[in-house]
């Protein structure tokens, strides 16, 4: 709440100086109530303002009643536009420039606002060198225009040898001649001031336009998005008349990119703790820029820090302050060192005032002595004597007195040539301080990047020293399953060995069957041959079976096949009993 009383203060220190004195408290009070949404209390007012020698003008004073009834009763629930609007209204025809100027108006009031915002915090209002440096640099960038550095140095210098800073009308002077807008019509440093203006006084971050996707219809619409430090608001167009909704940030929400689908690219989801937006960026990169955007805020949010450029405010005016606590400092201590300088010069010159007093004393005596000397030369001999003997030591204490003055002057040109070269330090140390801030800047990026790359390779590191713990593990598993299958692999090559020399002797028993079978066949056969021959001889003639007949070398058989089988079967149990 201090922070915004002091900028409402500026504002009104414009408008108040601006109108007359026996009717400013009145109309400024009057209008000040309606624009800041603050209950009128006219019986305070009349009070207040009554036509007497007591009045807020005259011995009490306006401030006063302008922060009890008035400054403390702000909510912040007004529009600081048409705050700014009103009191510009009230001083701008009494200060504005009379001659023409490359901006119009309604720039002029937004470089007055900027002016509110960049000036010091002490009265009458100025804004100091490094700040006109800051908003000409940020309305060259936004034209799209290089830098002059030098044509800047050459005004500062020119400036600084007259004054501390510029007033608000001075400075919508200069915005206006366009010194530094060389070569860049009405309408393009136009757009740079309201760049400048909604970026730092209405807080825009970022604008633009986009498509929103709808949480009903799932329809996707064209909508102007203007970021804020803690809201997104999107409008039907860039003229803001007609708010559709607001996007409300905290350091809960998060933002990421989507996939493109259903025809739509460059997609990213806004996540809220209630409710996500789907949004469509023209190309990647503006896609890129709102997502870094939006992000940045929500970090800022969650870190309970300003926005970047009252950040960057409060840093510049801390700087210098201390610039100026260290420069008033040195300059406390030159002023030291002058005085003790006077003093010194002081003691010398009473030593050289006693010198000469003692010079023209021994002189007087020296006459009064050349006088008296004829006539006490015999009687005052001894005396002449001691004379001489004191003005030898006088002239001892003159030389030393002289020696001892060289001394002193010697050290006051060694003083005056210490104070030279403390000029000389002095602004080495200032350009060194600002070497040092560049260094610093790039240092810590170098840091933030080293402590990413740092990060990265102990990640790394730890990855690959439990894939190697792993692989320890997984090659020992193997070497312990290798001992396994080699143990399995002997007991195996053990069991064939034995299998194979079984099936040696297998091999051996199955020749020998086979040559014991070839001998019994062919017994059998030769047997076989006699039997049926015999058989044949005797068998007598029966009549025959309706079964098929088998057929003989001789013939058709004299027996059945069902015969043959039981014969074979009663063949061989005889060759087994004999056996």
């Amino acid at each position: 709440m201090v922070g915004l009383k002091e900028e409402l203060l500026k504002s009104i220190w414009h408008a108040f100086t601006a109108l007359d004195l026996d009717r400013s408290g009145k109309v400024l009070s009057h209008n000040l109530c309606t624009v800041l949404n603050v209950p009128h209390d006219p019986v305070a007012l009349e009070e207040h303002f009554r036509d007497d020698d007591e009045g807020p003008v005259s011995n009490q004073g306006y401030m006063p009643y302008l922060n009890k009834f008035i400054l403390e009763k702000v909510q912040g629930n007004f529009d600081k536009v048409e705050f700014n609007r009103m009191c510009w209204t009230l001083c701008a025809k009494k200060n504005l420039s009379k001659s023409p100027l490359l901006i119009s108006d309604e720039d002029a009031f937004k470089v007055w606002v900027i002016f509110n915002f960049l000036s010091e915090d002490k009265y009458p209002l100025i804004i100091v060198p490094e700040e006109i440096e800051y908003l000409l640099k940020k309305l060259t960038e936004a034209m799209g225009a290089g830098w002059q550095q030098e044509q800047f140095d050459h005004y500062k210098i020119a400036l600084n040898t007259s004054r501390e800073g510029l007033s608000a009308w001075e400075l919508i002077d200069l915005i206006g001649s366009g010194q530094f807008s060389k070569g860049m019509d009405q309408q393009t440093v136009s757009m740079a001031i309201n760049e400048v203006f909604n970026e730092l006084i209405l807080d825009v971050l970022k604008q633009g336009y986009m498509l929103k996707k709808g949480h009903k219809r799932k329809n996707w619409t064209e909508r102007w998005f203007v970021l804020k430090p803690n809201i997104i608001s999107y409008y039907v167009s860039e003229d803001l008349k007609e708010k559709k909704g607001d996007i409300i940030l905290d350091g809960n929400c998060c933002v990421e990119a989507l996939p493109d689908k259903d025809g739509k690219k460059c997609l990213f989801l806004i996540k809220c703790l209630d409710k996500s937006f789907e949004i469509s960026a023209s190309d990647k990169k503006k896609k890129q820029e709102w997502i870094q955007a939006i992000q940045t805020t929500v970090n800022l949010l969650r870190a309970g820090s300003p926005p970047p450029h009252k950040e960057a405010r409060q840093k510049r005016k801390e700087l210098r302050q201390k610039l100026l606590a260290e420069q008033e400092e040195l300059e406390r201590q030159m002023k030291e060192l002058q005085m003790a300088n006077e003093n010194k010069q002081k003691e010398l010159e009473t030593v050289r005032k006693q010198l000469e007093a003692a010079a023209a004393r021994a002189a007087e005596e020296e006459k009064k002595r050349l006088q008296t000397q004829v006539e006490l030369q015999d009687r005052f001999s001894l005396e002449l004597e001691r004379e001489k003997m004191v003005r030898q030591k006088m002239e001892e204490q003159v030389a030393q007195k002289s020696s001892e003055l060289e001394q002193y002057l010697q050290r006051v040109r060694e003083l005056e040539e210490m104070y030279k070269q403390l000029q000389e330090a002095l602004e080495d140390e200032k350009q060194a301080r600002q070497d040092e801030e560049t260094v610093r800047k790039l240092q810590a990026r170098l840091l933030e990047e080293e402590s990413a790359k740092r990060a990265e390779l102990e990640k790394w590191h730890l990855q690959q020293q439990q894939t190697i713990q792993m692989t320890e593990a997984e090659k020992q598993e193997l070497e312990n399953q290798r001992m396994i299958k080699e143990r399995a692999l002997q007991v195996a090559m053990q069991q064939l060995e034995q299998l194979e020399q079984e099936r040696k002797e297998a091999l051996e028993q199955y020749e020998e069957v086979k040559k014991k079978l070839e001998t019994a066949a062919n017994n059998t056969k030769s047997w076989k041959d006699k039997v049926a021959h015999h058989e044949g001889l005797i068998r007598l003639i029966e009549p025959g079976s309706k079964n098929p007949h088998l057929i003989t070398n001789w013939g058709p058989a004299a027996f059945t096949e069902a015969e043959l089988e039981q014969r074979q079967k009663s063949w061989k149990g005889k060759k087994a009993t004999s056996e």
